[in-house]
């Protein structure tokens, strides 16, 4: 999309349905809560801006505010059974609006994508119970996510056909496994052990999506060698205890200065790390 049109994107039209309203903002605070979580290896957060000189924490909170209203689009359009070409053109317009607001840096591309899907699905079911939101992405667009359009530029799009990973469609396509499986409980047992530091929950979940997703983020910017760094070491991490050791922070920090001294970056695990705030937010509010 081109400069022009993206300065021309708008949020779409509010028309007054409070249960996408509620959606957008569950969105909204999701992607707050995995800003403002540290320390999460190579990642911007409120502290700093990890591997990235190209933004930080208030290039987020732009964005943020930028896409909210689409996801709110995206819940209504979820409502209405709209297809997954539908839903690709919301994104892209969210995406304008991102690029726009942040003088063209890629802040949230994957979180538009999966976390747009599953504001989606929040608006096409009324109650969705465990597991659900996932379940309907898998279902209602899995087929229509692999058959789509390749950006084939993009830099996902590239380490993906250059190392034979699924990456983030596949990751969708099969209805977040990583989400409910991995982080989901690593999140709930970060909570049990620190039940008063939400912070800590966060970071166990992060470290545990890092050592297990297939992050193309981390093989764009590390190749293979980066990649087996960055998820050995949070292997480590989650196996020695996690959020549970003793001087967690201390050893997650140190790990954090590990991957920006590498130029370490993993994105996807940030991205689905927001989407599974989400998805406990709305699976345990019905």
């Amino acid at each position: 999309m081109s400069p022009l049109s993206a300065l021309r994107a708008r949020p779409p039209e509010n028309d007054g349905c409070p249960a996408a309203d509620a959606i957008a903002r569950s969105a909204a605070t999701a992607l707050r809560l995995e800003l403002e979580t540290y320390p999460k290896p190579g990642l911007v957060s409120h502290v700093d801006r990890g591997s990235h000189a190209d933004m930080d924490a208030d290039t987020f909170r732009a964005s943020t505010v930028a896409i909210t209203p689409f996801f709110r689009a995206l819940a209504l359009a979820g409502a209405a059974g709209a297809p997954m070409p539908a839903l690709r053109r919301i994104g892209l317009e969210a995406e304008a609006a991102m690029r726009a607001a942040t003088g063209g840096v890629n802040t949230h591309r994957g979180a538009i994508f999966g976390l747009g899907l599953l504001c989606a699905a929040a608006g096409a079911l009324k109650r969705p119970g465990a597991g659900a939101l996932g379940a309907l992405v898998r279902d209602r667009y899995g087929l229509a996510i692999l058959d789509g359009p390749v950006l084939l530029h993009a830099p996902g799009a590239r380490a993906r056909r250059r190392h034979g990973v699924g990456g983030a469609p596949a990751e969708a396509a099969a209805g977040f496994p990583s989400l409910y499986r991995v982080a989901l409980p690593a999140l709930r047992r970060g909570r049990q052990c620190h039940p008063g530091d939400a912070e800590a929950a966060r970071v166990e979940a992060c470290l545990a999506l890092i050592a297990h997703v297939e992050d193309t983020n981390l093989l764009h910017r590390g190749g293979t060698e980066g990649f087996a760094f960055a998820r050995g070491e949070a292997a480590r991490f989650i196996a020695d205890g996690g959020v549970a050791q003793p001087r967690w922070r201390a050893r997650a920090e140190a790990l954090h200065r590990a991957f920006v001294t590498r130029n370490l970056s993993p994105g996807g695990a940030a991205d689905l790390l927001a989407m599974t705030l989400f998805v406990e937010s709305v699976e345990a509010s019905a």
